[in-house]
């Protein structure tokens, strides 16, 4: 993923884990049934607070983008149990604001739809 491209605001009904290989960190983005919000990094400097690994668990609202400073990052996904299009769900920000309004700024910067 390069600087000013995002992984818009989705859920999957399973765990999606996201590994680090090479470039800059990752910011992850997750807010939960509750309305939680967390941002995770995703990273080698785990002296930082960068993980090699992060788990966005099923069911969750998450998206991704490079952090600030970062050119490119190079990432991948594991789910389990395996990843079917049908549990997949993008999000749409008008809806999305609407269950989380203390979110919107995050929800209007990742969201395409």
């Amino acid at each position: 993923m390069q600087r000013g491209d995002f992984s818009a605001f989705h859920r999957i009904q399973s765990d999606e884990i996201w590994h680090f290989y090479t470039g800059g960190h990752l910011s992850l983005h997750l807010i939960d049934q509750q309305g939680h919000y967390e941002r995770h990094t995703l990273g080698d400097a785990p002296g930082s607070g960068a993980q090699f690994q992060v788990v966005m668990p099923a069911g969750v609202w998450f998206a991704a983008e490079p952090a600030p400073g970062t050119d490119f990052t190079l990432a991948g996904c594991t789910v389990s149990p395996g990843f079917d299009f049908r549990d997949f769900e993008l999000a749409h920000k008008d809806t999305l604001r609407e269950q989380y309004p203390v979110h919107s700024e995050i929800i209007e910067r990742l969201c395409r739809l």
